[in-house]
């Protein structure tokens, strides 16, 4: 009996050292991965520039650069570098959230209409001709809105009967109504002005973000993702079933309304200045859970690294591969849809 005792810890040991290692090996490539995009552009930066720009910020270096590269490095690159981590961290770290409570891999962060009711509110600004600060206002609190009414829905309808279906249901609903409105404001908009400027927000680009837009969102997603973490070991407990984790002592509605708000928090905060970018909350989960399991202890940190690191290799690619910029909804879509298809394949064999 202690043998077993004994070689159990040590599996456990040697399970938590590779863990470990793999993580840090993500957290060496997100660091590369920054670095490679300061030098990726149409304006040309060398690696010793990137260099000797960085370091003048901590220790004082014989300037042998032009303004430019100091404003380009600093002013363009470098705030939508952050962004798109900011913004792949929130949406891979919410589908990850969401696939656990809803015990369902094919779930991700848009299930109760955060994105339909976000982009509706894009929608309305631009119509209304509000600054860029009020298309961020508008889409964040019309996403919010968005959830808090599918979540209404789901209280009224159940009763503590099937919640999560509920729930889902009460968000295809929500997000089918706003998408409609999405069409009817469409619709409306002037075909020379304002019809462009919804469709290209409603597609998805980093191309005008600052470090206006990083200092608005990093707060609130450092936030719901601190929350996520701290509760991953609750969708640890919720993932053997609701009745299971009730028995344990896991309040699972007020579990369950504290993961909805804060992944509708990070969602809303970061399709706000993003616009709409899809697959993320579902491939990047995949690809998590099949380096590093199921627990989402170690699942969560992991996607939240994984989530940084391809958002900011497709903002890379989609600024890069042509003379004009791609917008990102475009290429996650591009790339999602192939993996959507070999996920059924897999599911078919179940999803552990």
């Amino acid at each position: 009996m202690i043998a077993a005792i004994v070689k159990k810890i040590k599996e456990n040991f040697k399970m938590e050292r590779v863990i470990i290692k793999r993580l840090l090996i993500a957290v060496f490539f997100v660091v590369l991965l920054l670095l490679l995009s300061l030098l990726m552009g149409r304006y040309p930066i060398s690696i010793r520039e990137l260099f000797d720009v960085l370091f003048s910020r901590i220790i004082v270096v014989d300037r042998s650069w032009s303004v430019v590269v100091e404003t380009v490095i600093f002013n363009i690159r470098l705030p939508r570098i952050i962004v798109a981590v900011l913004v792949g961290m929130a949406l891979a770290t919410s589908g990850t959230a969401y696939q656990g409570m809803f015990k369902n891999p094919m779930v991700s962060p848009s299930i109760l209409g955060v994105s339909a009711g976000a982009g509706f509110g894009a929608a309305v600004a631009i119509l209304l001709s509000l600054d860029i600060v009020g298309i961020q206002i508008f889409a964040f609190l019309f996403g919010i809105l968005a959830v808090s009414l599918a979540f209404s829905i789901s209280r009224l309808v159940s009763k503590d009967n099937n919640v999560s279906l509920i729930l889902v249901l009460s968000g295809m609903i929500v997000s089918t109504l706003f998408s409609s409105l999405i069409s009817l404001t469409k619709y409306v908009a002037d075909p020379d002005d304002k019809l462009p400027a919804i469709t290209f927000w409603l597609m998805g680009s980093f191309s005008s973000v600052g470090f206006k837009d990083v200092c608005t969102i990093i707060g609130p997603i450092l936030l719901g993702l601190i929350s996520l973490y701290l509760l991953s070991w609750k969708l640890n407990i919720l993932s053997f079933g609701e009745e299971e984790a009730q028995s344990v002592g896991v309040n699972t509605n007020r579990l369950r309304m504290i993961v909805i708000l804060s992944s509708t928090l990070i969602t809303a905060s970061a399709i706000s200045v993003s616009g709409l970018i899809g697959w993320v909350g579902l491939i990047v989960p995949h690809l998590a859970r099949m380096i590093v399991g199921s627990d989402h202890r170690v699942l969560i940190p992991t996607s939240m690294l994984m989530g940084g690191m391809y958002l900011l290799v497709v903002d890379d690619l989609a600024r890069s591969i042509i003379s004009i910029e791609i917008p990102i909804g475009i290429l996650t879509s591009l790339i999602g849809a192939p993996f959507f298809v070999w996920l059924l394949l897999k599911s078919r064999r179940g999803w552990s």
